[in-house]
């Protein structure tokens, strides 16, 4: 997994190309189908271009939506080991409607299904990497897919400017901050799926419990419940908030975080406000996710515990 982490820029080489690109139809917004790290890439997409008509599902079938609406949009369908069975139940429902489809995986059965109905497809270089660590893959992928080529050469760039191993340090310390805590990560809303993002690579890669949630809305419910009060003193205590402060949220976000970060402070809770940086909006979220990916590695290390696997989630499917 740390090996992974240091070669993320690689992935920014990748050239998606589109195959059976002339069976898509003309279309004008997108249903966007995927479960886990194979979902996150579209919450990062829909961040940097907000208006793209978008909507997303992480469930069997397809959204609520009428027909007719959902005739008018392009179901992508991600799934990056092409096995995730309810990617695979959408691809099937939306191919008994009659829909436009694009698949994006490394193989399995939804590329399998894609080849033989000559549906549309991107296929992912197969780097033997967990889906959660193969985001930006999976982010030039969707870039391509939406048809978004202006932005698919500036994350290109990033192979050659992104600098993972100076970020290292700075995960390893912060995983030392994090000993014996639980963490919280807070961001402003326009920035939700980066904080969502923290705590999946805390919970799968770091093996610990991480929660999220975004301003302002925290202000209004979550935080009373860290009002401490000795009662509930040794539930609050056990918690690590994490604010990620971006250059480009409004004033009004930049003053709650503090507000909110001195009132925690007040109450003996402990808070790290982490600055987003980088020359451009790309740069910023790009070096975030990477710190965030050193984080929870040494966490799992600090912890004694094994970092790339995910044995729970095995184990469920198993079940299932």
């Amino acid at each position: 997994m740390n090996e992974t982490i240091k070669n993320t820029a690689k992935q920014f080489g990748f050239k998606p190309e589109i195959i059976n690109k002339e069976n898509i139809k003309e279309h004008m917004g997108y249903v966007v189908v995927g479960m886990g790290g194979s979902y996150l890439a579209a919450g990062l997409l829909k961040m940097w271009k907000p208006e793209l008509d978008m909507v997303g599902h992480q469930d069997y079938g397809l959204p609520e939506l009428p027909t007719v609406e959902l005739q008018k949009r392009l179901i992508i369908l991600s799934s990056y080991s092409g096995n995730t069975e309810e990617v695979i139940d959408a691809y099937k429902k939306a191919g008994e409607m009659g829909l436009n489809r694009i698949v994006i995986s490394i193989g399995g059965q939804l590329l399998e299904m894609a080849k033989k109905d000559q549906t549309a497809y991107i296929q992912m270089p197969d780097w033997g990497i967990q889906p959660r660590a193969a985001w930006a893959l999976s982010l030039m992928s969707f870039v391509k897919a939406v048809g978004e080529e202006t932005m698919l050469l500036e994350l290109g760039k990033l192979q050659n400017d992104l600098r993972p191993d100076e970020l290292e340090t700075a995960g390893k310390e912060l995983a030392q901050r994090l000993s014996c805590r639980v963490p919280v990560i807070y961001t402003a809303g326009k920035n939700k799926i980066l904080a969502y993002i923290w705590k999946i690579n805390l919970n799968e890669t770091g093996k610990i419990p991480a929660f999220y949630n975004v301003f302002p809305e925290l202000n209004h419910n979550e935080m009373n419940g860290f009002d401490v009060a000795e009662p509930t003193r040794q539930l609050s205590e056990k918690f690590y908030f994490i604010m990620l402060s971006d250059p480009e949220d409004q004033p009004k976000i930049r003053k709650r975080m503090e507000i909110t970060a001195k009132l925690y402070r007040d109450r003996k809770l402990p808070v790290e406000i982490i600055n987003l940086e980088g020359s451009n909006s790309f740069q910023r979220i790009v070096n975030s996710i990477v710190l965030a990916g050193f984080t929870a590695y040494y966490t799992a290390t600090n912890y004694g515990l094994e970092s790339e696997q995910v044995p729970m989630v095995e184990e469920f499917k198993k079940l299932v």
